[in-house]
């Protein structure tokens, strides 16, 4: 049985759900990183940053977890050897940065000794300050986030590249299942 030419919409509904929240959370991140606001301002901002930061993590295990069982379809059209090298590296970053990316934040606080309270529904304890680790965590959080910037810009672009110059159905079929339909037909 060959691999679908779309994908299903549990991962369609996956895929869009972790890039709202990707997407949002680089921005707000960087948003925080760069402006210098009032700790009043700050804190409960920092806060929310956080606790939406446990909840990426939890959908990215299910994100991570779904694409290593199914795969990824095959592409959507004939492309370049390092064309298709770089989409397979640059989705596993992705994947990866869903995991790291939080995980990184989460460590950072846990070891500055900052408790991570998730909207009142449960809370990561702190634990004993451990400046190295809280250094080398908050270190791979905030360039983990420059690149993961960069990354997602580059991912955008080549969906696009794929919509408007070659015209497959690269971007399509993360939005529909009417591809593989179209496709099956011809």
């Amino acid at each position: 049985m060959s691999k679908p030419q779309t994908y299903d919409p549990i991962s369609r509904i996956n895929h869009w759900i972790i890039a709202v929240a990707m997407i949002g959370m680089v921005g707000f991140g960087l948003y925080l990183g760069f402006v210098d606001l009032p700790r009043e301002t700050s804190t409960p901002l920092i806060d929310l940053h956080k606790a939406i930061g446990v909840l990426v993590l939890i959908f990215g295990v299910w994100r991570v977890g779904l694409r290593l069982v199914q795969g990824f379809p095959p592409p959507a059209s004939q492309m370049p050897s390092w064309q298709e090298t770089a989409s397979k590296a640059a989705h596993w970053a992705l994947l990866a940065s869903v995991i790291v990316m939080p995980v990184s934040g989460i460590v950072a606080s846990m070891y500055r000794g900052q408790p991570i309270g998730v909207f009142g529904r449960f809370e990561i304890p702190a634990l004993t300050e451990n400046p190295g680790i809280a250094g080398l965590a908050g270190q791979i959080h905030e360039f983990g986030g420059i690149g993961l910037a960069v990354l997602i810009g580059i991912h955008i672009a080549a969906a696009l590249k794929h919509h408007v110059f070659d015209k497959d159905t690269t971007l399509t079929r993360m939005l529909s299942s009417r591809t593989e339909k179209a496709s099956e037909t011809r």
